[in-house]
């Protein structure tokens, strides 16, 4: 005589069920609409992530922004730093001047399209054949470096240590680092003494030319 299997738990309840019933109980408690994301709330999850982005992208964009300029300040500072010291090793002068292709000085432009350090031994600020270049920089997209009028082209080391043009009179400026397009937070600017020295500090939209 035919006797229907007991699932462990209809035993416990006394209910014979049979194996078919058993296999349709089981599928229905793994229905497909019992778990996951319904196509509007995922759209939902979207629109929402994508709000979010769009809110945290100025406040990223300045992060970068403020990065790159803390980064080429140090690079311009080192370079002016270095300049200084050959000028007082060599005992000559050394010059820092702007420069678009790493081989000579520019006559235009500004400071972000790159710049060279080479020792000036006939101390006309310009890079002339059998001079000894010293360092190279490479340009630098998405920020402008500036100078204002004494420092706008170059900058000369005398061997003392002090900044001098070439006319043998003191030399010291302001360049302003501004951010393209001008991020407020993220403007600096380097001063430079007659002595030689220079240091940096925070500037603001009002300073970029």
């Amino acid at each position: 005589m035919y006797q229907p299997v007991l699932h462990p738990v209809d035993r416990h309840r006394g209910a014979p069920v049979s194996g078919l019933e058993r296999t349709a109980r089981c599928s229905q408690r793994f229905e497909p609409g019992l778990a996951g994301f319904t196509l509007v709330e995922l759209l939902v999850v979207v629109a929402i992530s994508a709000l979010l982005l769009a809110l945290a992208a100025p406040a990223f964009n300045g992060l970068l922004s403020a990065q790159k300029s803390t980064a080429l300040v140090g690079a311009f500072m080192d370079s002016l730093n270095f300049a200084r010291s050959e000028a007082i090793k060599r005992g000559g002068r050394a010059v820092l001047c702007k420069s678009a292709n790493g081989t000579g000085c520019s006559s235009s432009g500004s400071w972000d399209q790159g710049w060279i350090v080479f020792y000036d031994a006939n101390n006309n600020a310009a890079f002339d054949p059998g001079e000894d270049l010293l360092q190279q920089r490479g340009a630098t997209p998405g920020l402008r470096l500036n100078g204002n009028a004494q420092v706008a082209s170059y900058v000369s080391y005398s061997a003392s240590g002090t900044a001098k043009l070439v006319s043998g009179a003191f030399q010291s400026g302001t360049f302003s680092l501004c951010p393209d397009p001008a991020n407020a937070a993220a403007v600096r600017l380097i001063v430079l003494s007659s002595t030689g020295r220079a240091r940096s500090k925070n500037g603001s939209a009002g300073d970029c030319p």
